[in-house]
C-alpha cells in the first residue's frame, strides 16, 4: 500500500505521496493542468537549468546573509544532485499550465528542499527546517527564475543542435567534392535549364545550412542577458540588497557563460523578444531543410520514371501492397519536423504579442515549443546526416545521358555562337534528339574542342565552414 504524508498550503490540506520529493504545490499543479499529458522531465536542460539558478540563489543568499550556511549547503548540494541528472522523474508537473510558470518553479522548490532535508537527515516534508518558500525560493519569484532558467536551457540545447547543424554542413560539403566531377542539368521552375555538377549542388546544400549556423551563433547572446534579481515585476522587491549582483555572478561562474544583467529589469520581465528571435532562425533553419529534402526527394524520384539523378540509401520497405519500393522517409521525416517548427513559430508568436502589461503568463507554451523544436531539428539533422546523406550516390550514366541531349546546354554557346544559333540548335536538338554538341561541329560553328570546353559547366566550388 502507498503511504502519504499530509502537507498544507494557503488552500489547504492535501495528501501526497510519502515517496515524493514534491509536495502540495505540485500536487495541485497535477490535478490542474493535464492538457498536454507531456510533464516536464521531457525537457532535461530546463531542470537542471532550474537547478543551477536555485543553486546560484543559495550562494547568494549564503554570501549576503540571508541563508544559513549550513541550510544553504544542503540546497546546494540538492541542486547540484539534479543539475547532473538525477531526481528529473519527480518533475512531473505537464508542460503546459496557468501561472506562467508558477507551478515549475514551485516543483523546483519542493524537490530540492525536500532533498536538502535528507541531507541534513530530515525526514521528507519538515518544511519547518528547509522551506521550499522561505528558504529554497529567497530573494526569488517564478518571474525572473523561470525565464532565467529558460534561457540557460535553450542556449544549450541550441549548442546540441549547432554541432549536429555543422556535422550536417559538412557531410554535404563532402558529398560536394565527392560529386565534383558529375555534370547534370540545372532546372529553374522545373525546367531544364543551363549545365552544373552535381557536386555544385550538393556544395550550395551545404553553403546554405552553414549560413543558419552563423545566424544561430549570433541569437546565443541574447540568451545570456537575464532578469535574476528582478522578482515579481521587475522592482526587485522582496530580494535583499546585494542579492541580485551576486546571484547573477555566481550563475555566471556555475555555467562558464558571459551572462549580464538585463538593462531593464522591469521591461526584461515581461518582454520574450529573444525567444521570438530564436524561434525566428529555428524556422529559418527548419524551412531551408525542408527545402533540401524536398529537392532530395525530387532528385532521387523514380527509380525508373522520376528524375533518377541520386540514390538515396534504402532504409526500410515502403508499402506494404508493392513489392520492392522503397520510399524516402528519412527527407520526409525531416519535412515533417520542419512543419512542426513552422507552426510552433506561429504559436510562440501569438504567446508573445498577447502578454499583458508587467508579464508574459504563456512563456510555458514557449518554452515548450522553442525547446521541442531545438530537440527535433537536431535529432532530424543526426538522422538525415547519418541515414541518408552520407549514403547518397551519383546515378553518373544517366546524368550524362541527360546533359549530351539537354537543349539547355546550348545557353553556353550563346556568347559564342549568337542568340538565333543558339535557339536554332536548340530547336533542332528537341526535335531530333541529337546531341548539342553534335549539332554545333555539323553546323560549323565550333569545333568540337571548342564545344567540348563551352559546354562543361562552371567547376568552381566556394570553400566553406560550419561557421558561414
Amino acid at each position: 500500500m502507498t503511504a502519504y504524508r499530509t502537507e498544507c498550503d494557503s488552500l489547504g490540506a492535501l495528501t501526497v505521496p510519502a515517496h515524493a520529493y514534491w509536495g502540495v504545490h505540485t500536487a495541485r499543479a497535477v490535478e490542474n493542468f493535464q492538457a498536454s499529458g507531456i510533464p516536464l522531465a521531457v525537457h532535461p536542460a530546463l531542470i537542471k537549468a532550474l537547478a543551477t539558478v536555485k543553486r546560484a540563489a543559495a550562494r547568494a543568499n549564503r554570501e549576503i546573509g540571508a541563508l544559513e550556511p549550513d541550510i544553504a549547503a544542503a540546497i546546494d548540494a540538492a541542486c547540484l544532485a539534479i543539475e547532473v541528472g538525477h531526481h528529473h522523474e519527480q518533475f512531473p508537473v505537464d508542460v503546459i499550465q496557468g501561472g506562467a510558470g508558477t507551478s515549475t518553479n514551485m516543483n523546483a522548490n519542493e524537490v530540492i528542499a525536500n532533498l536538502a532535508l535528507e541531507h541534513l537527515g530530515f525526514e521528507r516534508g519538515r518544511y519547518d527546517v528547509i522551506s521550499p518558500l522561505d528558504h529554497v525560493n529567497r530573494c526569488q519569484s517564478t518571474n525572473d527564475v523561470y525565464p532565467t532558467a529558460l534561457r540557460l536551457a535553450v542556449g544549450t540545447t541550441l549548442g546540441e543542435l549547432l554541432a549536429e547543424l555543422g556535422l550536417l554542413v559538412d557531410a554535404f560539403a563532402a558529398k560536394g567534392a565527392e560529386f565534383a566531377h558529375v555534370v547534370k542539368v540545372g532546372r529553374t521552375q522545373l525546367q531544364d535549364a543551363v549545365p552544373m555538377t552535381l557536386g555544385q549542388e550538393f556544395t550550395a546544400f551545404g553553403v546554405t545550412l552553414a549560413e543558419d549556423v552563423a545566424r544561430i551563433r549570433e541569437a546565443l547572446p541574447l540568451l545570456h542577458e537575464i532578469s535574476l534579481g528582478a522578482t515579481a515585476i521587475g522592482t526587485g522587491i522582496t530580494a535583499e540588497p546585494g542579492y541580485a549582483e551576486a546571484a547573477v555572478r555566481h550563475l555566471g561562474a556555475f555555467t562558464g557563460l558571459d551572462l549580464r544583467p538585463a538593462f531593464d529589469l522591469v521591461e526584461a520581465t515581461s518582454d520574450t523578444g529573444a525567444f521570438l528571435l530564436v524561434s525566428g532562425v529555428l524556422k529559418r533553419s527548419a524551412v531551408k531543410l525542408s527545402k533540401i529534402c524536398n529537392d532530395l526527394r525530387l532528385l532521387s524520384s523514380g527509380p525508373q520514371s522520376g528524375l533518377a539523378e541520386i540514390v538515396l540509401p534504402p532504409r526500410q520497405a515502403g508499402s506494404s501492397i508493392m513489392p520492392g519500393k522503397v520510399n524516402p522517409v528519412i527527407p520526409e521525416m525531416v519535412n515533417q519536423i520542419s512543419y512542426a517548427v513552422a507552426g510552433a513559430d506561429v504559436s510562440i508568436t501569438m504567446a508573445a504579442e498577447n502578454g499583458q502589461l508587467q508579464l508574459n503568463a504563456f512563456e510555458p507554451l514557449i518554452g515548450h515549443l522553442l525547446l521541442t523544436s531545438v530537440q527535433w531539428l537536431t535529432r532530424g539533422c543526426s538522422a538525415l546526416r547519418t541515414h541518408c546523406v552520407t549514403g547518397i550516390s551519383a546515378n553518373e550514366e544517366h546524368l550524362a545521358r541527360q546533359v549530351a541531349r539537354s537543349v539547355g546546354s546550348v545557353t553556353a554557346l550563346t556568347p559564342y555562337i549568337g542568340y538565333t544559333a543558339a535557339a536554332r540548335i536548340a530547336k533542332q536538338a528537341l526535335e531530333t534528339g541529337a546531341d548539342v554538341a553534335d549539332l554545333v561541329i555539323q553546323a560549323e560553328l565550333l569545333d568540337r574542342a571548342q564545344a567540348t570546353e563551352l559546354l562543361r559547366p562552371a567547376q568552381r566550388n566556394p570553400s566553406f565552414t560550419a561557421g558561414g
